[in-house]
């Protein structure tokens, strides 16, 4: 088996593990948000913060071992525009409000027959595309020149080297910094420890995401045809599903193409089991055109980002890149501004069937 072809198959074994994982522990940061701002249940945001604290440090060890490269991946950037990252954020979070639902529940819940996330999963392919190399995509460009900021440091660890602490030193100062506070967050709350489906997937979804690292920084890695350093993310990876859907005898398939429909397939395989398998459509035209308009949002502000709420909320925090930080910052405003304005009756509504 070459390196792409264990990259292929490798990407959709963490599909299948992070699709089996997303469903059974029903992680979402929306919900996560929604739960812990507005309904006084801080469990699914605990899930989340679980996730990322096991998929940092699992990064971070691959990153010492010396097996991955987490500079090549696309999170870690010397140079960036903050106002296109940001606003892109902000896009996406508001977005994902409209939608209900961040980068991956679409895809796991499409696994469960949900129809309506087919839908949003097809605007974000648009919305994602148009930006990208579409209509939107000079503006993107022309946004992305304006305030760019030029640094050395890239990272969080890069920024106390500064100060004349080692790089190993440097890293594994904040990784422990950042894992302390994440387990007193996650581990204080009863409610949540006794929790064992949340505590299983959460660290699964953080697993999921230290292997992808690991499929394309090790399985991946050839001399000659290197496949890109990559791990789990939702926005560009919908957009080449859906076009090697249409043009498979002209397009290749890849690591995020494989991600996609293993996330599909696992979700698929666990509602299968639950016995929960069931078809679920729109209750008004009025979801149906805000989930349209949400899915477009993301897609577009997915893609002015360089990333969604698990590329940058999950996979590029695990990288410690400052863009991340500053991506999930717009992200996390962009839902509060979007929460604040929305949250009414009408707007969940179509976020109860997210227990599965």
């Amino acid at each position: 088996m070459t390196p792409a072809d264990a990259a292929l198959w490798g990407g959709l074994a963490v599909g299948i593990l992070f699709g089996l994982a997303g469903r059974w522990s029903e992680l979402c940061l929306l919900r996560g948000l929604r739960g812990a701002w507005y309904q006084g249940d801080g469990r699914p945001i605990r899930t989340f913060a679980l996730a990322l604290a096991v998929a940092l440090l699992g990064s971070q060890a691959l990153q010492s071992a010396g097996l991955v490269d987490l500079s090549q991946t696309i999170y870690v950037r010397s140079s960036f525009s903050p106002l296109l990252i940001f606003l892109g954020g902000a896009m996406f979070g508001i977005g994902m409000v409209m939608a209900n639902g961040c980068g991956a529940r679409p895809l796991v819940l499409l696994g469960g027959g949900n129809l309506r996330s087919l839908l949003v999963l097809l605007f974000i392919a648009i919305g994602g595309y148009l930006a990208l190399t579409g209509l939107l995509a000079p503006m993107r460009i022309a946004i992305g020149r304006v305030f760019v900021v030029e640094t050395g440091a890239a990272t969080l660890p890069a920024m106390l080297e500064r100060f004349g602490i080692g790089a190993s030193a440097a890293t594994w100062l904040v990784v422990s910094a950042i894992a302390v506070a994440i387990g007193w967050f996650v581990f204080r709350d009863v409610a949540f420890r006794r929790e064992r489906r949340l505590l299983i997937g959460g660290v699964a979804v953080g697993c999921a995401i230290v292997a992808g690292w690991y499929v394309t920084g090790v399985l991946g890695a050839d001399d000659f045809e290197p496949v890109k350093v990559a791990s789990a993310s939702f926005i560009a990876p919908v957009g080449d599903g859906l076009l090697y859907l249409m043009l498979s005898t002209g397009k290749s398939a890849n690591f995020g193409i494989c991600l996609v429909a293993g996330v599909v397939v696992g979700s698929f395989l666990l509602a299968v089991g639950q016995g929960s398998l069931k078809l679920q459509g729109f209750t008004t035209p009025q979801a149906m055109l805000r989930s349209m308009a949400g899915g477009l949002l993301m897609g577009i502000g997915g893609a002015f980002a360089a990333g969604c709420s698990i590329g940058h909320g999950l996979s590029g925090l695990s990288t410690l890149a400052l863009m991340s930080v500053l991506a999930s910052a717009g992200i996390l405003a962009g839902a509060a501004l979007a929460l604040r304005g929305w949250s009414s009756p009408a707007l969940t509504t179509e976020a109860t069937p997210l227990h599965l």
